[in-house]
C-alpha cells in the first residue's frame, strides 16, 4: 500500500485552526491525527471533545484519534459521536484490552492500539488479529518536538513479522520525530502510516511536506 500521512493537530495553530484545517483539506493528507492527553497517563494536557467536535465539522479527512488517557473505554460512545474513523488506545492504559477493542468496533469505528517506547510488540501477540492498526510511539508520549528513538526501526520490523505470521490486516503507524531523515527509514522498515506534527505545520510549505511524505 502507498504510504499514508496523518498530520498531528497538536502542532497546528490553535488561534487559527480553520486555516490549518483548510490546508489539511487541500493537501494530500490521508487522515488527521488528534492527540487527547489527560495530564495523568501522560505529563501534559492537550484538548478534548469541544475541539474534536469543532474540527470534525470542517475537516474532510478521516479523524485518527489517539487517546493518551487513563480508562479510555469510558469515551468510546462519545468518540463515535464525533464521527471518528479510528479510536486508538494505549495498551498500557487498558486493563481489558480485548473488550475495549471489541467495544470500539461495535461502536462503528476502527480500533487502534498504541505501544509506548518501552513496551515490546510481543505484548500484542494475542490481539494482533483483532486490531486495525498498531501505533508505535517513537518518542515518549506527552510532548511534541522530541528526538526520535532509534530502536523504533527494529521494533517496526518485529511488528511487521508478527502481523505477517498472524495473518493480521493491521497497519503500522509511527508517531514522534517523523521528518525528512527518519521517514524514509521508517517506510523502508514497514511503516504504513506516518504521523508528523511540527515537521508539517511549522514548515513554510506544509502541503509540499505532506506531498513529499506521501511519495515515500
Amino acid at each position: 500500500m502507498a504510504t499514508l500521512v496523518s498530520p498531528s493537530l497538536l502542532a497546528a495553530n490553535f488561534l487559527d485552526l480553520q486555516r490549518d484545517i483548510d490546508m489539511i483539506n487541500r493537501s494530500e493528507a490521508d487522515w488527521l491525527h488528534l492527540d487527547v492527553m489527560d495530564g495523568v497517563f501522560v505529563p501534559n494536557i492537550s484538548f478534548g471533545f469541544p475541539i474534536i467536535d469543532a474540527v470534525s465539522k470542517i475537516c474532510k479527512k478521516p479523524l485518527d484519534i489517539h487517546f493518551m488517557i487513563t480508562k479510555p473505554e469510558r469515551y468510546i460512545a462519545r468518540t463515535a459521536r464525533t464521527g471518528a474513523m479510528m479510536m486508538n488506545v494505549h495498551y498500557e492504559a487498558c486493563t481489558h484490552l480485548n473488550r475495549t477493542v471489541h467495544e470500539i468496533h461495535e461502536a462503528g469505528m476502527k480500533a487502534g492500539v498504541t505501544l509506548n517506547p518501552s513496551t515490546p510488540v510481543s505484548m500484542l501477540e494475542d490481539i494482533i488479529q483483532d486490531v486495525d492498526m498498531v501505533l508505535l510511539m517513537s518518542v515518549n508520549p506527552g510532548f511534541g518536538g522530541q528526538a526520535f528513538i532509534e530502536n523504533t526501526i527494529n521494533k517496526v520490523k518485529r511488528l511487521r513479522r508478527m502481523i505477517a505470521e498472524a495473518g493480521s490486516k493491521a497497519v503500522i503507524e509511527v508517531d514522534g520525530g517523523v521528518q525528512a531523515e527518519t521517514a524514509p527509514r521508517l517506510v523502508a522498515a514497514g511503516v504504513d502510516v506516518l504521523v508528523s506534527g511540527s515537521y508539517i505545520f511549522k514548515s513554510s510549505n506544509p502541503e509540499g511536506v505532506i506531498k513529499s511524505l506521501k511519495a515515500l
